[in-house]
């Protein structure tokens, strides 16, 4: 019996086959041949695989959907780069994954970076087929490419591996993962990131190195890869969980953390792939022209990038198709599935039928549209009572309270942050009694409770100026749409962050003048290093307020993955983060931040304080604000559920994120610790760095609790009768949403119809020209 029915996904581009896929089929079971693949026992004495087994799973078939436009060679190549990935992960389930052996497992790992050589180097000799795989593989591929494309493989590509780990870990626990840490964990092991790079080798064209880096490039292969990983969790569920027992599987994160039935979790997962493909889109349509305005990128990177992402739109379509046809998988239902008499999908089945299902998928098109049309509908905020959130670290308080609270208020009026501001209406953005109410030094003094006088009085200072930039951007910018102006204050922030501390324009607002003065404060007594971390911990802050704006302008809710990524950010929590590891020096080495454990460490932190503040802002947000930046709110639209309900499910994500904190704190540091070989001075240092995190959590939440900022009473004082402005605004935003679309229906009425990229922007104007936007 399968588990559950397959759901109706959302296929946007037709799937498109490669002529050379019987070639790539015959060599490719050849080379595996070559390689020992097919004649490699597991533990029990059976082959890990067989010629039948390879046949019947068809990755000559899956690449020749995936790469339809390369020629043979290339195409052989790829197709011998995923038989070794899926041989490498079914070879390691046999050896580790059954017998839960984590030493064996971390052995065999570590061996596998020793055959991802640089250029001159020599590996060692193979002793088994993955082994061997991969060192055929290297020395076929890397001469083709860049030092940078082939850094970015290699890490992927060890993600790809030692990330294992992460699962047999879980296993041999019993233990299912969160959410958030699924979906990042799942990046790292499931290989679609990996895949992305593959893309570049097929297409013939890097992504430019000055462009990788860039937040559309990243959302581009993070979108990319969480609708592979997703989908292939759909179909894999009864394999994974039922037959081989599996945890990571993402419907079982969600049968498990909000209690639902198998059918419906399917279902969310579903909803979730098409949320993802359908942000792929936007990104690609909307962000990627503008990053080639803002970058000046020649012809040339933009035609890589373009041939970059029209290859992993193949790769959706393509991997979708085979998902529907390889017997590695649940696909008795799927349209194009072998021997389906009927189709399930609403589209004719059999080979090649792809391209002929209809668009649009109704449900997915409704989704988007309820996405891009909030403001269409009033919301009632009012207040949300704050459940029991599960706290198990003692806030603490620093002596020096009182003076840096003097400090503070004396600070903030020195860098004018209680004048009138241009664009916000009434002028005002802050006043000196509000900011005494607000009390950030008494946030500092819980956040940094061991801290001096005079680093207190920083901390204060830093969290002054961060929520005054919150504040300042959607005030002064957001209202009247003004990404052009937000763009150009935020390019001018950066020049108050030189790097060696020197000279920088004139300030000419308060944003300004407090980032000067703390940037010569807090920067001074770091290393370089130390220095450009941090520097990039407060331009990733401020491009975030961009972010915001962007999804204002566009009237769009973010989805929960993409919400709570750029949620650190906006929350300024790698800053705030930074402030402590100041005085760690170089005695930790960097490659240990890097490392999963460190990394979930600081992500669990970051969100529980994240989602503390979202549950005591919800009221000043959305009621107030009309924002939509609010995880509790992003919930009640992904979800479709009320309020409470929405803020029942953050709640317990806290719950599950601080308990992951404890975990690590108490089981996979220590272990990390030994893995890295650290003094004992450094294991000292980091383990008091899990401490300032606990008075981080404990402090925020202690703060928020107590805040006017926060309380019915407090935004009633500051907003007055503004309750009916969301009604307003809503208004506006429908209006302009309505002059853009018309506008845009305009613009493509009359050009031909396009494929590839150009695709999703017609069918949207089709839609508004004929009324079903």
């Amino acid at each position: 019996m399968e588990p559950f029915i397959l759901p109706d996904f959302y296929l946007p581009h037709p799937a498109r086959l490669n002529p050379n896929e019987q070639h790539a089929r015959e060599h490719s079971t050849a080379w595996a041949r070559r390689m020992g693949m097919l004649d490699t026992p597991g533990p029990s004495g059976e082959l890990v695989w067989t010629e039948d087994d390879l046949a019947s799973h068809d990755y000559a078939l899956m690449c020749a959907y995936t790469h339809p436009d390369c020629d043979a060679a290339m195409l052989d190549l790829v197709t011998d780069w995923y038989v070794w990935v899926f041989f490498f992960d079914d070879h390691f389930l046999e050896l580790y994954k059954y017998s839960r052996d984590l030493a064996g497992a971390k052995a065999h790992l570590d061996r596998l970076d020793l055959f991802m050589t640089e250029p001159g180097q020599d590996g060692p000799e193979p002793a088994n087929p993955a082994e061997a795989g991969l060192a055929d593989l290297w020395a076929r591929t890397v001469p083709q490419m860049s030092g940078a494309w082939r850094s970015r493989f290699r890490a992927s590509t060890h993600n790809l591996a030692v990330e294992s780990l992460w699962e047999l870990d879980n296993i041999s626990r019993g233990r299912i993962a969160n959410p958030m840490e699924y979906v990042e964990m799942r990046r790292r092991v499931g290989g679609a990131p990996w895949s992305a790079n593959l893309v570049e080798v097929a297409v013939g064209a890097e992504v430019p190195d000055g462009l990788a880096a860039l937040r559309p490039m990243r959302v581009l292969r993070d979108t990319f890869a969480d609708a592979v990983h997703l989908r292939n969790d759909i179909f894999s569920y009864q394999r994974e969980v039922q037959q081989e027992g599996e945890n990571s599987n993402a419907i079982l994160v969600l049968e498990t953390f909000l209690d639902l039935p198998t059918q419906q979790a399917a279902d969310l997962v579903n909803n979730l792939i098409t949320s993802r493909l359908q942000q792929f889109e936007n990104t690609a349509l909307t962000e990627v022209p503008i990053m080639f305005a803002e970058n000046a990128s020649p012809p040339q990177d933009q035609f890589a990038v373009g041939l970059y992402v029209k290859g992993l739109q193949d790769w959706q379509s393509g991997g979708h198709e085979w998902h529907a046809r390889s017997s590695r998988y649940m696909n008795s239902e799927a349209a194009g599935a072998p021997g389906l008499d009927g189709p399930r999908l609403g589209g004719p089945a059999g080979f090649g039928t792809a391209a002929a299902r209809p668009f649009p998928n109704v449900a997915a098109e409704e989704r988007r549209a309820k996405q891009h049309s909030h403001a269409a509908h009033a919301r009632a905020g009012g207040h949300l009572p704050i459940p029991d959130l599960f706290m198990p670290f003692t806030f603490r308080t620093s002596p020096h309270l009182d003076d840096a609270r003097r400090h503070n208020l004396a600070w903030a009026e020195d860098m004018g942050m209680f004048q009138n501001v241009p664009g916000v209406p009434g002028g005002e953005l802050w006043d000196a009694p509000r900011f005494v109410e607000f009390d950030f030094a008494h946030c500092a003094s819980m956040i940094h409770a061991d801290a001096s006088p005079g680093d207190l009085d920083l901390s204060s200072d830093w969290l002054a100026w961060g929520t005054y930039g919150d504040d300042l951007f959607p005030a002064q910018f957001g209202r009247a749409r003004n990404i052009i102006g937000a763009k150009a204050q935020n390019a001018r922030l950066a020049l108050f962050l030189p790097l060696d501390v020197g000279p920088t324009p004139e300030a000419v607002t308060p944003v300004e003048r407090g980032l000067a003065d703390l940037w010569r404060r807090t920067a001074g007594p770091m290393s370089t290093p130390a220095r450009r971390q941090f520097r990039t911990a407060v331009t990733d802050m401020t491009a975030s307020w961009i972010w915001e704006l962007a999804n204002q302008v566009q009237n769009r809710i973010p989805d929960p993955v993409d919400y709570m990524e750029m949620r650190r950010a906006t929350f300024g929590s790698d800053l705030t983060m930074g402030l402590a590891r100041i005085a760690h020096g170089d005695l930790v080495p960097d490659t240990v931040y890097q490392t999963r454990v460190m990394r979930q460490l600081d992500n669990s932190a970051q969100d529980y304080a994240c989602l503390t503040n979202d549950l005591f802002s919800y009221q000043k947000e959305i009621q107030f604000e009309n924002e939509i930046h609010n995880m509790v709110f992003v919930m009640q639209s992904f979800l479709d559920c009320d309020r409470l309900r929405a803020r029942d499910i953050v709640a317990r994500l806290m719950g599950e994120r601080i308990r992951q904190f404890q975990h690590i704190v108490a089981v996979e540091m220590p272990v990390m610790f030994d893995e890295h070989g650290l003094s004992e001075a450094a294991r000292a240092m980091l383990t008091n760095y899990a401490r300032e995190l606990e008075d981080w959590m404990s402090g925020i939440l202690e703060w928020h609790a107590r805040c006017a900022r926060y309380t019915e009473t407090g935004l009633h004082a500051r907003f007055g009768g503004l309750e009916a402005a969301p009604e307003a605004a809503a208004a506006a935003a429908v209006s302009m949403a309505t002059t853009a679309a018309a506008a845009t229906a305009e613009r493509f009425a009359h050009a031909p119809r396009p494929t590839g990229l150009g695709i999703a922007a017609t069918r949207f104007a089709e839609r508004i020209r004929s009324g079903q936007t």
